[in-house]
């Protein structure tokens, strides 16, 4: 991912009002994060626990979703799965999110929801979680090829939001 500019991922975002974009709460290690490890930059707001962002490059420009995640947790006894980095873990660590579609659909308070790390650091565990299965493989290979499944899976989840 391109390094951006607090200005660019205000801008970036589709699904919520400008003034919406405008007062939301960047990560509090923006000026430090290493975009080119990034393939999708997510966070949760730590002034509304239950909103969170994500921004993806889509290769014309960066967009950026606002989600929400579930008022409950599922039970940290569960394994759950985040299907966007595919990452198994306990339940609490993974939350149902969902975004509100654009256009009219979003006025009609039509969304779309997937479940994800309830952390929204997806980035960071395609690159450190790898699965046992994965373990005797090349570990560059397999990283590369996690982040591009990654992005994939985000990418479609974008999509899904703005049809």
């Amino acid at each position: 991912m391109h390094a951006l500019t607090e200005q660019q991922v205000r801008r970036s975002f589709v699904n919520c009002s400008q003034g919406e974009a405008k007062g939301l709460a960047l990560p509090k290690d923006f000026a430090d994060l290493d975009w080119a490890a990034l393939e999708l930059l997510g966070w949760r707001d730590p002034k509304a626990p239950l909103r969170g962002y994500l921004v993806v490059d889509t290769g014309e420009r960066p967009v950026g979703i606002a989600v929400r995640a579930a008022d409950t947790r599922m039970s940290s006894r569960t394994a759950a799965m985040c299907l966007l980095c595919q990452t198994a873990q306990t339940g609490d660590a993974v939350s149902l999110f969902t975004a509100k579609r654009t256009g009219a659909a979003g006025r009609n308070g039509n969304t779309v929801g997937t479940y994800m790390c309830a952390d929204l650091g997806c980035a960071d565990r395609v690159r450190t979680e790898i699965p046992p299965w994965l373990q005797d493989r090349n570990p560059d290979e397999v990283v590369a090829e996690r982040a591009a499944e990654l992005r994939e899976r985000v990418l479609n989840f974008v999509e899904a939001v703005r049809r």
